[in-house]
């Protein structure tokens, strides 16, 4: 069976798309109108009751929440290659960076961004400098966050790295958007672009 993305082109699913693309496994969009309200109706949140997107299907398989839709594929489709084997030294790093991005850097920057009041002792994302501090040691010398191997986390990791610079969210060290600037020239990336481009504009039809 295919695996089916209920997706929306200007959501965390176009970030899962970039994941099907590098991991290569055929897959099938199921387009959700958001501007509808498509992502709070009953069929959809049957599926999600937090009534958003992505949802992943494979088979009996129902899965949400991107970062860990992430793992799942690289698991199941690139192990070896996007996510390194259980027993190996690079799988304790690999998990980290996977979940630092919706665990520290989404709710750091969006309190930063919108000035929340918050004990940063008692918050699981600390500070937003030392988040900062935190990302520019995990790129390093790079090119990857492993080093010379590319995983998932790159694409979870990186890909909200992307996103929050784009939108100013995340101060712009040349350190980051070196980083930014190698994920996008990742053919995969290209290909899913391209895919959530043609998804806009048939929503849009």
């Amino acid at each position: 069976m295919s695996i089916v993305l209920h997706h929306h082109p200007h959501s965390r699913a176009a970030h899962v798309v970039w994941m099907l693309e590098e991991v290569g496994q055929p897959y099938t969009l199921h387009p959700v109108d958001m501007t509808q309200g498509g992502q709070k109706s009953a069929e959809h949140k049957a599926l999600n009751p937090m009534g958003k997107v992505p949802v992943l299907q494979d088979g009996p398989v129902l899965l949400t929440e991107s970062a860990a839709i992430g793992v799942y594929l690289a698991d199941r489709y690139a192990a070896g290659r996007l996510a390194p084997a259980r027993d190996h030294p690079d799988r304790a790093p690999f998990l980290r960076w996977c979940f630092y991005s919706p665990s520290v850097v989404e709710p750091g920057c969006m309190a930063h961004a919108a000035g929340w009041a918050y004990k940063p002792g008692s918050a699981g994302w600390g500070t937003y400098a030392e988040m900062l501090d935190t990302l520019d040691a995990a790129i390093g010398e790079g090119p990857w966050l492993l080093g010379d191997r590319f995983t998932m986390a790159d694409v979870v990791l990186g890909g909200t790295m992307q996103w929050m610079l784009q939108f100013g969210m995340l101060e712009k060290r040349d350190r980051y958007t070196d980083y930014a600037a190698r994920l996008s020239s990742r053919p995969a990336r290209h290909r899913a672009d391209a895919r959530n481009a043609a998804a806009l504009a048939e929503l849009s039809a």
